[in-house]
């Protein structure tokens, strides 16, 4: 009886090898794990949807008119923090360069923190907790206030405790922009002519730039704004590394990302609800009196 020859056996990676062999029970599949799931969120969605229109009544405003401007006008609920920001800063920092920037520091927190330890896990580090917490509280309560000092609400409460008006001296203290017109600024500094005296295109044939610069409307969109985005998150970043509670790359990545997240979210909220018409910070609502 010939016997047949014997194959040997195909070679295995170690890695293979060592891999353990994973059971049916710790497998979920699509169908029906997965898409039963979603179809019964749909079906819960749907039912609430429903029961929530029957129930309260469609808010019904004016008809559209191309000629009248909703005041506020607000932009999709994504883009209201854009929106807050453009109440603080120059519009070309807040809708174009601090969007931009924010985006490039995103991508390039894996070049900056490239350990391999610890990937893919929630709160790797043993001090990741309190850094979420801390960068969370300081973002959010960091941007309140300075929302709060830019509408004068320091203002109203010195105000109100006090029973007396603020002091005229400190006008210059009751907003940003007041820094701008309440300080009696050289003539010479606001309106700084750079398009006749350091652009000079007519040298090269070209016709002369009418470009002003006016030097405290600088400082105040652009220089101070600026000074606060990049030296507050610096002076959080090194207050937790003397406090010992930042000490290594992706402890300050926590610590920065929960911050800007928290960030995010406040300029959004302030943004969807606390901005009326002229959008001062009050209460808003999009019910109209019953008399109009």
């Amino acid at each position: 009886m010939a016997v047949a020859p014997s194959v040997p056996p195909e070679p295995v990676s170690q890695a293979v090898r060592g891999r353990q062999r994973r059971q049916r029970e710790e497998e979920l599949l699509v169908w029906p794990d997965l898409v039963f799931v979603e179809f019964i969120s749909a079906v819960v969605f749907t039912i609430s949807m429903l029961i929530l229109s029957v129930m309260v009544n469609s808010i019904l405003l004016d008809q559209a008119n191309p000629n009248l401007t909703p005041n506020p006008s607000k932009a999709p609920w994504y883009f209201l923090n854009l929106q807050e920001l453009l109440l603080h800063m120059h519009p070309a920092l807040a809708g174009v360069i601090v969007p931009t920037i924010a985006l490039i520091a995103l991508g390039a927190i894996p070049y900056y923190d490239n350990s391999n330890e610890g990937q893919g896990e929630w709160f790797a580090t043993a001090r990741s907790k309190a850094l979420t917490v801390v960068g969370a509280v300081v973002g959010s309560v960091g941007s309140l206030l300075l929302i709060l000092f830019d509408a004068s609400k320091h203002v109203q409460i010195y105000e109100s405790l006090t029973g007396s008006v603020w002091p005229a001296q400190l006008n210059f203290l009751r907003s940003l922009r007041a820094i701008q017109t309440e300080i009696a600024w050289p003539d010479s500094w606001t309106k700084v002519p750079l398009g006749s005296k350091v652009l000079r295109t007519d040298l090269i044939g070209l016709p002369t730039i009418d470009l002003n610069v006016n030097l405290p409307g600088v400082l105040v969109e652009q220089i101070i704004p600026t000074s606060t985005m990049i030296g507050l998150p610096i002076l959080l970043s090194i207050v937790a590394w003397r406090a010992r509670l930042a000490r290594s790359r992706r402890d300050h990545m926590i610590l920065m990302f929960s911050g800007f997240i928290a960030v995010y979210v406040t300029l959004t909220i302030v943004g969807t609800f606390f901005r009326g018409a002229g959008q001062n910070l009050v209460p808003y609502s999009i019910f109209i009196d019953a008399e109009h």
